[in-house]
């Protein structure tokens, strides 16, 4: 996850800057720098790699100033160089960004064609280039980022430095984080308070399409119909733990939240938006040749496994066996010289798993891992590494990197149907539209969050709970089953829809209800018939579903969830939040531990 800070200060903001990035080292990153505005000229120092490699530069090359920005990058949209490391700038402003722009290609068509020049292959320098036309063309910053905000679609966090403005920052909101802070005479933009805790304890967390201008004497807010409003500040404490929850009532809550921006970063690092195309890092193997893939992982990220196999097999045809850890090695499994093995793992220390890995390599199989700590001991051993970008996960019910452990996976599959010729570069070029419209589709879903909370009570009494999906959408049955369990400590099963009649429908009555996964489209009508199955029953169904789905089949139910309607590649990713959201509301109605469930922990280091 990237990291911005900006400090509208009272003497040189460089050394002060450079300790917020070195505060968000958690988040990782392969390049980092800073902007600042001295003598009216924009300073800007950038390095790849540590943070280190940019406080040697700057000793080399100082950067005074008393207003200026700083990032630091995960190597997503564009290689891992200085040239596409943030700030991007312009001859009239400086931008750091966090996030995705979903649109990208068309402005950056229309930028080019109006005689833009661009240096880089990153979304963001698209802002940056958007905004200084505006201001070039007489108009102030102000009116400038009003103009250019509606024209972007994704999820982004923005904090712009204009050359002629230099006492005041810009900074923008949607669906990526931003705190403001106030000091003595001072004033900052970070992503998260514990970029901001050394400087100040006096914080407001932007809302969903804020944006604001600060200078030394304080903040102004607009929210996205640029009405001025405020917005409260708060302590945010002295705990790093506090800091990092911010305004949410739990870290899963939070980490439900991140989605969109975790996702957006994660899918940057496998698709080039230049080209409209799908790729993986640097590898010394021809996946062409692959013949066979195990997956093999646990819990959650099982759950992300099967949902791959409908994948790989749909796009690149494929055949996919799938196993738990714990029970892959004792099966004897035959492993077919040509296999690949891959690993799913938000830690990467999972002992169960990386004891199934080793029996792999030992086995001859090409080892692909995707995990969320790119240090970890399976990511050392893989010969393809596959990072998801998400984040620490502090919440021991996984959400964001589920989601973005799909992310990963969905790209996979693309890529692996380009290399076996399964895909021509037309049916490419569209996953790839599909994939990058994923952050907003996220955010959607999230808006449903009050409508979710208010049915929570509906499933709280209850001791059992059956979820049922038919395709991709019975692994989410499966992930929301276990989310459920986990942190509600309601009994839950998640079950393939055609499997009802053959036994588990005779678990149904009044005191049941069901939750029923059902995005409209080519399982609809078969879904739904099993659904009335269970109506018929007295079964009490929750249906999800988007708008055309709910119209013709939510009559009946004691509720219904809609969602955006969305392409089946990305279903799966979308349909998470719903039962994410629905088991963290329940859980909060029946008061149970919700970031510590009992038993539980975050990575099983022991078999």
């Amino acid at each position: 996850m990237c990291g911005i800070i900006g400090i509208v200060g009272k003497e040189d903001v460089a050394d002060r800057l450079v300790d917020g990035l070195r505060r968000m080292e958690y988040r990782g990153y392969d390049s980092a720098g800073i902007c600042t505005i001295h003598d009216g000229e924009l300073i800007r120092r950038r390095a790849q790699g540590k943070l280190q490699n940019l406080v040697t530069e700057l000793a080399h090359n100082p950067a005074s100033g008393l207003t200026g920005i700083a990032h630091t990058r995960w190597a997503t949209h564009g290689a891992p160089t200085a040239a596409n490391a943030h700030p991007h700038a312009t001859s009239e402003l400086a931008l750091v960004h966090n996030g995705i722009i979903e649109n990208f290609k068309p402005l950056r068509d229309s930028l080019e064609a109006r005689g833009r020049h661009f240096e880089s292959q990153t979304d963001t320098e698209v802002v940056a280039h958007l905004i200084s036309e505006l201001v070039e063309g007489g108009l102030s910053p102000e009116q400038a980022v009003r103009e250019a905000l509606p024209e972007l679609r994704g999820a982004f966090a923005l904090a712009i430095a204009f050359k002629r403005f230099p006492d005041m920052l810009i900074g923008a909101r949607l669906g990526s984080p931003l705190v403001v802070g106030y000091g003595d005479g001072e004033t900052y933009l970070g992503s998260d308070a514990l970029a901001l805790a050394p400087l100040t304890q006096r914080i407001s967390y932007l809302e969903e399409g804020d944006w604001v201008v600060i200078t030394r004497k304080g903040a102004q807010v607009y929210d996205a119909s640029n009405h001025a409003v405020e917005r409260e500040i708060v302590a945010s404490g002295a705990s790093a733990v506090a800091i990092e929850k911010g305004n949410y009532r739990h870290f899963m809550q939070k980490e439900i939240f991140e989605q969109p921006t975790v996702v957006a970063q994660t899918l940057r690092s496998y698709i080039h938006q230049v080209d409209q195309s799908v790729a993986l890092p640097q590898i010394d193997f021809d996946l062409s040749r692959i013949n066979r893939v195990t997956i093999v992982a646990c819990g959650t990220s099982y759950y992300a496994g099967m949902v791959a196999k409908y994948w790989f097999e749909q796009f690149a045809r494929l055949p996919v066996d799938i196993d738990v850890a714990s029970e892959f090695r004792y099966r004897d499994p035959v492993l077919e010289p040509g296999g690949l093995a891959l690993f799913i793992s938000q830690s990467g220390e999972t002992a169960d798993t990386l004891a199934a890995l080793r029996h792999c390599k030992a086995a001859g199989q090409t080892i692909a891992v995707v995990v969320n700590v790119p240090t970890s001991s399976m990511a050392r051993e893989a010969d393809l590494l596959l990072p998801t970008h998400a984040g620490p996960e502090i919440g021991v019910a996984s959400t964001k990197a589920f989601t973005c452990q799909l992310a990963v996976l969905a790209a996979l599959a693309a890529h692996l149907a380009v290399k076996r010729g399964r895909i021509d570069r037309e049916e490419e070029i569209a996953i790839v539209r599909h994939l990058v419209e994923t952050p907003a589709c996220l955010n959607a879903a999230l808006a449903f969050d009050e409508e979710i909370f208010s049915m929570a009570h509906l499933i709280a009494p209850a001791r059992d709970v059956l979820y049922l999906g038919r395709g991709p959408d019975y692994p989410l049955a499966l992930e929301g089953a276990l989310k459920l369990k986990e942190i509600s400590y309601i009994h839950a099963e998640g079950y393939a829809s055609g499997e009802m009649k053959h036994g588990p429908i005779a678990l149904i009555d009044e005191a049941v209800p069901v939750i029923v996964l059902a995005p409209s489209g080519p399982l609809f009508e078969k879904t739904v018939s099993n659904m009335q199955e269970v109506r018929a029953r007295g079964g009490k169904v929750v249906l999800i579903s988007d708008a055309d789905g709910i119209k013709e089949a939510g009559e009946g139910c004691i509720a219904t969830i809609e969602m955006p309607k969305v392409h089946p590649l990305i279903a799966p990713l979308v349909y998470a939040v719903p039962v994410q959201l629905l088991a963290y509301h329940v859980a909060c109605v029946k008061g149970t531990d919700v970031d510590q469930p009992r038993n539980l922990a975050k990575s099983v280091t022991v078999e």
